[in-house]
């Protein structure tokens, strides 16, 4: 089977699914940036009540989670599955809160939450970057463009958030010689920088995989393998990483 025949049968089996109205294709495929290992992300956007055990029905072996399982905000849910050998990783979007977030994003306004996978977390933009970057399979969605309001009011939040992180780190962690603290802090500030630099850059993001080297942030790696546990060191790479804070600006 082909890549465009595969393609066309998930989409094709999803769309039948009650209550979906849209299938894309979304992550390095849809980018045109995948290797033959990557996998297939494809994304379901459902109106009102989806019923997982509906995809479940399909018989596609691998985990269906239930809507909210993967912890109940924009980011609701999903499958990870085996489809005809491919590894493919499926998710759930409610239209309504997808709609949403397009109005949100266009006041400059959003959220922030946790996810699996993702140190900085995500924004509740992702939605609308998903949009913007995915391939229609099947059915009609919109394709926005960058709202101003969002390149303007996304930095400085971003900012905040990667200053405070480093600001507590460096309060707390180097006078206990704590180095894996450290560590976390600095990797945790440079994704929340990176959202900073590519919000002010009108560039979408959808997940932290190559964060970093789109920012020109790739510095922290350095930063982080320079580090030991002594006080002096750990502050130094703390208060370095501040000042690389400052003139990403």
């Amino acid at each position: 089977m082909t890549d465009e025949q595969f393609c066309d049968l998930v989409a094709t089996r999803l769309a039948a699914l009650h209550a979906v109205q849209a299938v894309t294709l979304g992550g390095s495929r849809a980018t045109g940036t995948h290797t033959p290992k990557s996998d297939w992300d494809f994304a379901i956007y459902y109106r009102g009540h989806f019923s997982p055990g509906r995809l479940r029905e399909i018989g596609w072996p691998g985990t269906v989670s239930e809507v909210g399982e993967w912890g109940g905000g924009v980011f609701n849910g999903g499958a990870w599955l085996t489809i005809d050998g491919r590894a493919a990783d499926i998710h759930y979007r409610d239209l309504d809160v997808v709609e949403h977030e397009i109005v949100e994003s266009r006041q400059g306004r959003f959220h922030w939450e946790p996810l699996m996978f993702h140190l900085a977390g995500i924004p509740s933009y992702l939605l609308v970057a998903e949009l913007a970057l995915n391939r229609v399979l099947r059915g009609q969605l919109p394709r926005p463009q960058y709202p101003q309001a969002l390149r303007t009011a996304a930095p400085p939040i971003w900012r905040d958030k990667a200053e405070q992180t480093l600001r507590y780190a460096r309060k707390t962690y180097p006078a206990r010689s704590q180095i894996t603290e450290v560590a976390g802090a600095l990797a945790t500030a440079a994704m929340q920088t990176a959202h900073a630099v590519l919000a002010a850059r009108g560039e979408w993001v959808t997940n932290e995989k190559r964060l970093l080297h789109r920012a020109g942030l790739r510095e922290f790696d350095e930063i982080i393998a320079g580090l030991r546990p002594e006080p002096a060191t750990l502050d130094r790479a703390l208060a370095y990483a501040q000042n690389l804070l400052l003139s990403s600006e």
